[in-house]
Protein backbone atom coordinates (compact mmCIF):
# COMPACT_ATOMS: atom_id res chain seq x y z
CA UNK A 1 0.00 0.00 0.00
CA UNK A 2 1.43 3.40 -0.75
CA UNK A 3 2.34 5.61 2.47
CA UNK A 4 0.38 8.43 3.62
CA UNK A 5 1.20 11.62 2.13
CA UNK A 6 1.73 13.90 5.30
CA UNK A 7 1.66 18.02 5.53
CA UNK A 8 2.62 19.84 8.41
CA UNK A 9 1.32 22.94 9.32
CA UNK A 10 2.35 25.33 11.83
CA UNK A 11 3.99 28.90 12.35
CA UNK A 12 6.42 27.83 14.99
CA UNK A 13 9.35 26.04 13.16
CA UNK A 14 9.82 24.30 16.16
CA UNK A 15 6.64 22.58 16.67
CA UNK A 16 6.94 21.13 12.61
CA UNK A 17 10.37 20.01 13.33
CA UNK A 18 8.82 18.34 16.87
CA UNK A 19 5.79 16.64 14.47
CA UNK A 20 8.44 15.59 11.59
CA UNK A 21 10.70 14.72 14.10
CA UNK A 22 7.96 12.14 15.33
CA UNK A 23 7.30 11.08 12.11
CA UNK A 24 10.76 9.80 11.37
CA UNK A 25 10.92 6.88 10.74
CA UNK A 26 7.44 5.47 11.05
CA UNK A 27 6.51 2.73 8.06
CA UNK A 28 4.03 3.77 6.33
CA UNK A 29 4.16 7.87 6.59
CA UNK A 30 6.04 10.46 4.01
CA UNK A 31 6.44 13.81 4.75
CA UNK A 32 4.61 15.79 1.69
CA UNK A 33 5.59 19.62 2.86
CA UNK A 34 5.70 22.10 5.38
CA UNK A 35 3.82 24.84 5.81
CA UNK A 36 4.50 28.15 8.20
CA UNK A 37 0.73 29.76 7.81
CA UNK A 38 -2.66 29.39 6.95
CA UNK A 39 -2.97 30.53 3.40
CA UNK A 40 0.28 28.73 2.01
CA UNK A 41 -1.47 25.31 3.83
CA UNK A 42 -4.62 26.36 1.19
CA UNK A 43 -2.66 26.95 -1.43
CA UNK A 44 -0.77 23.54 -1.21
CA UNK A 45 -3.64 21.30 -0.06
CA UNK A 46 -5.66 23.18 -2.73
CA UNK A 47 -3.23 22.98 -6.03
CA UNK A 48 -0.33 21.00 -4.60
CA UNK A 49 0.57 17.37 -4.63
CA UNK A 50 -1.92 14.87 -3.68
CA UNK A 51 -2.28 14.98 0.43
CA UNK A 52 -3.35 12.41 2.40
CA UNK A 53 -3.04 13.47 6.35
CA UNK A 54 -2.09 16.82 7.52
CA UNK A 55 -1.15 17.80 10.85
CA UNK A 56 -3.17 21.81 11.39
CA UNK A 57 -2.12 23.96 13.51
CA UNK A 58 -5.30 25.71 15.17
CA UNK A 59 -4.08 28.97 15.95
CA UNK A 60 -1.62 30.82 13.62
CA UNK A 61 -1.19 34.73 12.85
CA UNK A 62 -2.94 35.00 9.28
CA UNK A 63 -5.83 32.18 9.58
CA UNK A 64 -6.41 29.08 12.05
CA UNK A 65 -6.86 25.82 11.19
CA UNK A 66 -10.69 25.94 11.38
CA UNK A 67 -10.58 28.75 8.67
CA UNK A 68 -8.08 26.43 6.28
CA UNK A 69 -10.56 23.92 6.33
CA UNK A 70 -13.20 26.48 5.38
CA UNK A 71 -11.22 27.76 2.28
CA UNK A 72 -10.45 24.44 0.67
CA UNK A 73 -12.20 22.75 -2.13
CA UNK A 74 -14.27 19.57 -1.00
CA UNK A 75 -11.50 16.90 -0.23
CA UNK A 76 -13.70 13.75 1.36
CA UNK A 77 -10.44 11.53 1.68
CA UNK A 78 -7.79 13.99 3.68
CA UNK A 79 -7.68 13.65 7.19
CA UNK A 80 -6.85 15.92 9.78
CA UNK A 81 -5.56 15.72 13.31
CA UNK A 82 -5.54 18.78 14.61
CA UNK A 83 -2.61 20.12 17.11
CA UNK A 84 -3.03 23.15 19.34
CA UNK A 85 -1.70 24.09 22.86
CA UNK A 86 -5.58 24.40 24.01
CA UNK A 87 -7.91 22.22 24.60
CA UNK A 88 -10.99 24.96 24.18
CA UNK A 89 -11.16 24.15 20.29
CA UNK A 90 -12.22 20.06 20.76
CA UNK A 91 -15.91 20.83 20.30
CA UNK A 92 -15.12 22.68 16.35
CA UNK A 93 -12.28 19.99 15.39
CA UNK A 94 -15.28 17.24 16.17
CA UNK A 95 -17.41 19.49 14.02
CA UNK A 96 -14.90 20.62 11.78
CA UNK A 97 -14.71 15.90 10.84
CA UNK A 98 -10.63 16.08 12.81
CA UNK A 99 -9.96 12.29 13.39
CA UNK A 100 -7.76 13.66 16.12
CA UNK A 101 -6.87 16.19 18.37
CA UNK A 102 -3.65 16.45 19.64
CA UNK A 103 -2.13 19.11 22.59
CA UNK A 104 0.84 20.79 22.24
CA UNK A 105 3.75 19.67 23.75
CA UNK A 106 3.39 16.24 22.27
CA UNK A 107 3.60 13.06 23.94
CA UNK A 108 4.96 10.60 21.70
CA UNK A 109 2.86 7.80 23.26
CA UNK A 110 -0.09 9.89 22.43
CA UNK A 111 0.99 10.43 18.87
CA UNK A 112 1.96 7.17 18.04
CA UNK A 113 -1.87 5.95 18.57
CA UNK A 114 -3.02 8.60 16.70
CA UNK A 115 -0.93 7.28 13.87
CA UNK A 116 -2.10 3.86 14.52
CA UNK A 117 -5.64 5.32 13.82
CA UNK A 118 -5.08 7.33 10.69
CA UNK A 119 -3.40 3.83 9.68
CA UNK A 120 -6.66 2.12 10.59
CA UNK A 121 -9.37 4.94 8.59
CA UNK A 122 -7.08 4.28 5.59
CA UNK A 123 -6.82 0.38 5.84
CA UNK A 124 -2.96 0.16 6.22
CA UNK A 125 -3.92 -1.65 9.38
CA UNK A 126 -6.58 -3.85 10.55
CA UNK A 127 -8.91 -2.00 13.65
CA UNK A 128 -8.16 -3.96 16.60
CA UNK A 129 -11.15 -5.96 18.25
CA UNK A 130 -13.30 -5.41 20.86
CA UNK A 131 -10.88 -6.77 24.09
CA UNK A 132 -7.97 -4.90 22.42
CA UNK A 133 -9.87 -1.92 22.82
CA UNK A 134 -10.73 -1.92 26.26
CA UNK A 135 -7.05 -3.53 27.06
CA UNK A 136 -6.29 -0.14 25.15
CA UNK A 137 -8.40 2.36 27.07
CA UNK A 138 -6.09 4.55 29.08
CA UNK A 139 -6.41 4.67 33.08
CA UNK A 140 -8.72 7.15 34.80
CA UNK A 141 -6.94 10.64 34.66
CA UNK A 142 -5.77 11.64 38.03
CA UNK A 143 -7.78 13.91 39.40
CA UNK A 144 -5.62 17.03 39.65
CA UNK A 145 -6.83 20.23 41.16
CA UNK A 146 -8.49 23.41 39.08
CA UNK A 147 -8.38 25.53 41.87
CA UNK A 148 -7.08 26.16 45.61
CA UNK A 149 -8.47 26.92 48.73
CA UNK A 150 -7.55 29.55 50.70
CA UNK A 151 -9.05 29.66 54.36
CA UNK A 152 -9.51 32.92 55.96
CA UNK A 153 -10.74 33.61 59.78
CA UNK A 154 -14.40 33.91 59.03
CA UNK A 155 -14.56 32.30 55.09
CA UNK A 156 -13.53 30.59 52.47
CA UNK A 157 -12.03 31.09 49.04
CA UNK A 158 -11.21 29.81 46.00
CA UNK A 159 -8.37 30.75 43.43
CA UNK A 160 -8.64 28.94 39.78
CA UNK A 161 -5.17 27.38 39.24
CA UNK A 162 -5.38 28.61 35.68
CA UNK A 163 -4.16 32.23 37.56
CA UNK A 164 -1.63 31.05 39.53
CA UNK A 165 2.16 32.10 38.56
CA UNK A 166 3.77 30.65 40.90
CA UNK A 167 3.17 29.48 44.51
CA UNK A 168 6.22 29.56 47.29
CA UNK A 169 7.36 28.10 50.29
CA UNK A 170 6.74 30.91 53.42
CA UNK A 171 7.37 28.95 56.84
CA UNK A 172 4.87 26.59 57.58
CA UNK A 173 2.60 28.28 54.74
CA UNK A 174 3.03 28.66 50.75
CA UNK A 175 2.00 31.99 49.20
CA UNK A 176 0.34 31.34 46.40
CA UNK A 177 0.88 34.19 43.75
CA UNK A 178 -2.05 34.74 41.03
CA UNK A 179 -2.83 37.48 39.18
CA UNK A 180 -1.30 40.70 40.96
CA UNK A 181 -2.47 39.18 43.92
CA UNK A 182 -0.87 36.89 47.16
CA UNK A 183 -2.83 34.06 48.63
CA UNK A 184 -1.59 32.65 51.93
CA UNK A 185 -2.64 28.85 52.21
CA UNK A 186 -1.59 26.55 55.48
CA UNK A 187 -0.11 23.71 53.68
CA UNK A 188 3.34 22.63 52.81
CA UNK A 189 4.36 22.75 49.18
CA UNK A 190 5.05 18.90 48.97
CA UNK A 191 0.87 19.04 49.78
CA UNK A 192 0.27 21.35 47.19
CA UNK A 193 2.59 19.83 44.80
CA UNK A 194 0.31 16.25 44.83
CA UNK A 195 -2.84 18.62 44.09
CA UNK A 196 -1.34 19.80 40.95
CA UNK A 197 -0.53 18.96 37.44
CA UNK A 198 2.55 17.97 36.75
CA UNK A 199 2.40 18.48 33.18
CA UNK A 200 1.91 22.66 33.91
CA UNK A 201 3.82 22.72 37.31
CA UNK A 202 6.84 22.69 37.65
CA UNK A 203 9.39 22.29 40.46
CA UNK A 204 12.29 24.96 39.88
CA UNK A 205 13.54 25.05 43.92
CA UNK A 206 12.78 23.15 47.31
CA UNK A 207 10.85 26.35 47.91
CA UNK A 208 9.31 27.27 44.54
CA UNK A 209 6.62 25.78 41.70
CA UNK A 210 6.04 27.57 38.72
CA UNK A 211 3.36 27.49 36.26
CA UNK A 212 4.87 26.78 33.13
CA UNK A 213 2.47 28.11 30.76
CA UNK A 214 3.40 31.55 32.87
CA UNK A 215 7.34 31.32 31.94
CA UNK A 216 8.86 33.83 29.37
CA UNK A 217 12.63 32.87 29.61
CA UNK A 218 15.36 30.72 30.69
CA UNK A 219 18.76 31.65 30.99
CA UNK A 220 21.76 29.32 32.45
CA UNK A 221 22.93 31.04 35.44
CA UNK A 222 25.53 30.66 38.03
CA UNK A 223 26.62 26.88 39.70
CA UNK A 224 24.35 25.22 37.10
CA UNK A 225 20.90 27.14 38.40
CA UNK A 226 18.56 28.86 35.77
CA UNK A 227 16.98 32.79 35.91
CA UNK A 228 13.11 32.25 35.08
CA UNK A 229 11.52 35.05 34.09
CA UNK A 230 7.45 35.32 34.05
CA UNK A 231 5.37 37.05 31.27
CA UNK A 232 4.37 39.84 34.36
CA UNK A 233 8.56 39.89 34.81
CA UNK A 234 9.23 38.47 37.54
CA UNK A 235 12.33 37.11 38.05
CA UNK A 236 13.11 33.54 40.06
CA UNK A 237 16.20 31.23 40.17
CA UNK A 238 16.05 27.57 40.81
CA UNK A 239 17.96 25.21 42.19
CA UNK A 240 21.19 22.57 40.71
CA UNK A 241 18.90 19.74 42.53
CA UNK A 242 15.41 20.83 40.09
CA UNK A 243 17.66 21.04 36.40
CA UNK A 244 16.41 17.41 35.77
CA UNK A 245 13.22 18.56 36.01
CA UNK A 246 13.44 21.72 34.42
CA UNK A 247 15.67 19.32 31.59
CA UNK A 248 12.83 17.32 31.02
CA UNK A 249 10.59 20.11 30.45
CA UNK A 250 12.91 21.49 27.98
CA UNK A 251 12.97 18.74 26.49
CA UNK A 252 9.50 18.50 25.34
CA UNK A 253 10.37 21.45 22.98
CA UNK A 254 13.20 20.33 21.49
CA UNK A 255 14.69 16.99 21.21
Amino acid sequence: MAPIQTLIVDDEPLARRRIAQLLAGQPGFVIAGECGTGAEAVATLSHGPAVDLVFLDVQMPDCNGLQVLQQLPAQPRLLVVFVTAYDRYTLQAFEAHAVDYLLKPLDPDRFARCLLYVQQRVGQVAAPGWEALVQALPAPPVPYASQLLVKQPGRFYFVPVEQVLYLEATGNYVTVHASGETHLVRATLTQLASQLDPARFLRIHRSLIVHTTHIKELRPWTHGEYLLTLHDGTHLTSSRSCNEGIQQFLRQFVS
